[in-house]
């Protein structure tokens, strides 16, 4: 549920594009979604309140000044840009265990209900378990769901990226195809809600491995700037992400 900070209301957000991340491999789509909020400077407007996600509470990510930073964040916020007709979504913590499908109906219910033109949703997987025709080119994919409408179709297809492939369910079969996508969280489950409630959905997944995904979070980020031009040329690095190993945020002059 959308809980307002300064006024805002579902209906302030038609026609607004939906960009938000999947806890995946890497973190990769949440680090993204921190470049373009930092970037585009978005204010915060609200929160998503569910009991989905593993509470939590932080510093603000986004802190430029040391008073910046005595401000907290938590596990779900929502960030908007109204010259953009963006709204951000950023998720912070991990599902519990068996809510993830909840978690779906609560945010296509929004969604639905706030009158979104789409949900572009940023993803990852585990590289290692790519499949032999997935090795060859461009580690970028994407998956569109029947309702998105053809020009988005189009861009897709002149980019870097390729749909994703669908693989058999039974190894050594020509049986029912399915997409695969390990280490991807809901990404996977949003899309099958998404195709069966005729909600737009664009998926943009990097497969990768666990370690500094900081360079895949800005290859993502460049492969949603290349769908949605939103975001200038020069993204703005997160002072969360600068200090990852050891960097003092705010040296002292």
């Amino acid at each position: 549920m959308f809980v307002s900070r300064d006024g805002y209301a579902c209906s302030d957000f038609k026609g607004f594009t939906l960009l938000m991340p999947a806890v995946s491999v890497g973190n990769v789509g949440q680090l993204a979604i921190d470049l373009v909020i930092s970037t585009l400077c978005m204010p915060r407007v609200g929160y998503f309140y569910t009991d989905c996600l593993v509470p939590m509470v932080g510093n603000n990510p986004y802190a430029t000044t040391e008073e910046d930073a005595t401000e907290l964040c938590i596990n779900a916020e929502v960030y908007a840009k109204t010259s953009k007709e963006l709204v951000v979504l950023q998720i912070r913590s991990p599902f519990i265990k068996n809510k993830y499908r909840l978690f779906c109906q609560i945010l296509l219910s929004w969604v639905k209900n706030s009158g979104f033109s789409k949900i572009v949703f940023l993803s990852s997987s585990h590289a290692y378990q790519r499949n032999d025709q997935q090795l060859h080119g461009t580690s970028f994919r994407y998956l569109i769901s029947p309702a998105v409408d053809k020009t988005m179709e189009d861009i897709l297809e002149r980019l870097s990226g390729s749909e994703l492939e669908q693989i058999s369910a039974f190894p050594g079969t020509n049986d029912d195809k399915i997409f695969y996508i390990p280490g991807g969280g809901i990404t996977k489950l949003l899309f099958t809600e998404s195709c069966s409630k005729g909600i737009p959905l664009v998926v943009l997944l990097k497969f990768c491995s666990e370690g500094d995904n900081i360079p895949d979070a800005f290859a993502l980020a460049d492969y949603l700037n290349e769908t949605l031009p939103l975001i200038a040329p020069q993204i703005h690095v997160t002072f969360g992400q600068e200090a990852l190993y050891g960097r003092e945020i705010f040296p002292q002059s």
